[in-house]
């Protein structure tokens, strides 16, 4: 196992959802292109396999959160391409939020505010 592949932090439940989300707010993509970005963007910390990533786009799919387009990829080969939608951009601005408030409450467990005497 490469240093790289030990830094690698495993996803918290619910946390692929709010990357999927954050990644196609920028415009739609297909699932690879969505994996790659997450990687490249947290360089190579966070890595998605196909495992989770499809199911968790079609979860995000019926929750009416994103919807998928058929397309043609890079590589001219057939492809889904996933969109949010409304609903699932006011989602994002929801699901940022409690994301700030658990990253922030970690925080504070991990790094206490010095107690004065």
């Amino acid at each position: 196992m490469t240093t790289r592949e030990q830094e690698r932090i495993e996803l918290l439940q619910g946390t692929l959802d709010l990357l999927i989300l954050r990644t196609l707010r920028v415009g739609p993509a297909h699932g690879h292109a969505i994996a790659r970005a997450i990687e490249v963007t947290s360089d190579s910390v966070l890595q998605v396999e196909q495992g989770s990533l499809y199911p968790a786009l079609h979860r995000l799919i019926k929750r009416g959160w994103i919807v998928a387009d058929e397309g043609t990829s890079e590589n001219n080969r057939r492809a889904k391409y996933y969109r949010l939608t409304a609903k699932g951009r006011r989602q994002l601005t929801v699901e940022t939020g409690k994301w700030d408030k658990l990253a922030a409450a970690i925080a504070r467990i991990l790094r206490p505010a010095k107690q004065e005497d």
